[in-house]
């Protein structure tokens, strides 16, 4: 209990003990992270071509040279809900790709997307296939390819639109 009390007296200790549990968070979280991400692909980007739910095309490689998302998603995963509106922000500028993954039908998928009130381009992945090419393990998982079709970022779980941008705009700037 004095330990206690010569700590919360002391504004310099405070500080210090709030530093290193913030450090220690950090690091848990970093640790987490590079575990989720561990079997990711990395480096060039695996070939990704395919049907959009929309009936265009999608060919990695095709687009203007651009940093490109590229997000693996479920409609069955809530930690994907909350990010969906992110994901719609960034798609209306053209930069997302994303892949429905164990998620149904198409018109299932379709169906989700307009009662979620959404629109991104989307491909299905019914299999997986494509997430086991990626190395997805889990979902949400977010890629972010650069224009020489380099991967320059990988996250798994939820992932704010500011830091996905931020990710964007670094793979953008990057030589």
């Amino acid at each position: 209990m004095a330990d206690l009390m010569a700590v919360s007296s002391n504004p310099r200790r405070k500080w210090l003990v709030w530093f290193l549990e913030g450090l220690v968070v950090v690091i848990i979280v970093t640790g987490i992270q590079y575990w989720r991400t561990r079997d990711a692909a990395s480096g060039e980007a695996p070939p990704l071509s395919a049907q959009l739910l929309d009936g265009g095309k999608f060919s990695l490689g095709d687009g203007p040279g651009q940093p490109l998302l590229v997000h693996f998603w479920a409609t069955w995963c809530p930690i994907c809900r909350l990010g969906q509106g992110s994901i719609a922000a960034l798609a209306e500028e053209g930069r997302v790709i994303t892949v429905a993954l164990s998620s149904g039908s198409d018109a299932e998928v379709r169906q989700y997307l307009r009662d979620e009130g959404v629109a991104f381009p989307v491909i299905n992945d019914p299999t997986g296939e494509i997430a086991a090419n990626w190395g997805v393990m889990g979902v949400p998982a977010s890629f972010v390819v650069d224009g020489s079709a380099n991967i320059r970022f990988v996250t798994s779980g939820y992932t704010t639109g500011p830091g996905l941008r931020l990710r964007l705009w670094l793979a953008e700037s990057e030589p």
